[in-house]
């Protein structure tokens, strides 16, 4: 699991591949179209489609001479799931923080 996570996040830390995520919440796009909004080569959105597509964030299959790419959440949830037990301990603490200031002893 850490190694598929190690994917994700690297997927999920570039802003043009957040933004072809993004865009195919609305439904399946070609590569042309998930590179048009960022003034890219088809080249250049391939690459970045490979390693969402190594992340096992997106699936694509080719219709035509076009490939088709569209969302998968399964690494999603599993990254939601990894960071919720970190929003649990983050929100334990500032409750305790909370206590002492409330109690004076802050």
């Amino acid at each position: 699991m850490v190694e598929r996570l190690d994917l994700t996040f690297h997927a999920l830390a570039d802003p043009t591949r957040r933004g072809m995520l993004a865009s195919l919440k609305q439904g399946e796009k070609s590569i042309g179209e998930l590179a048009r909004p960022h003034a890219m080569s088809f080249a250049g959105a391939s690459k970045h489609v490979q390693v969402l597509e190594r992340a096992g964030l997106i699936s694509r299959r080719k219709v035509g001479r076009a490939q088709i790419c569209r969302i998968e959440a399964a690494p999603l949830a599993e990254a939601d799931r990894w960071l919720r037990q970190w929003a649990a301990f983050w929100s334990d603490r500032l409750d305790r923080l909370e206590t002492a200031i409330a109690d004076g002893k802050a």
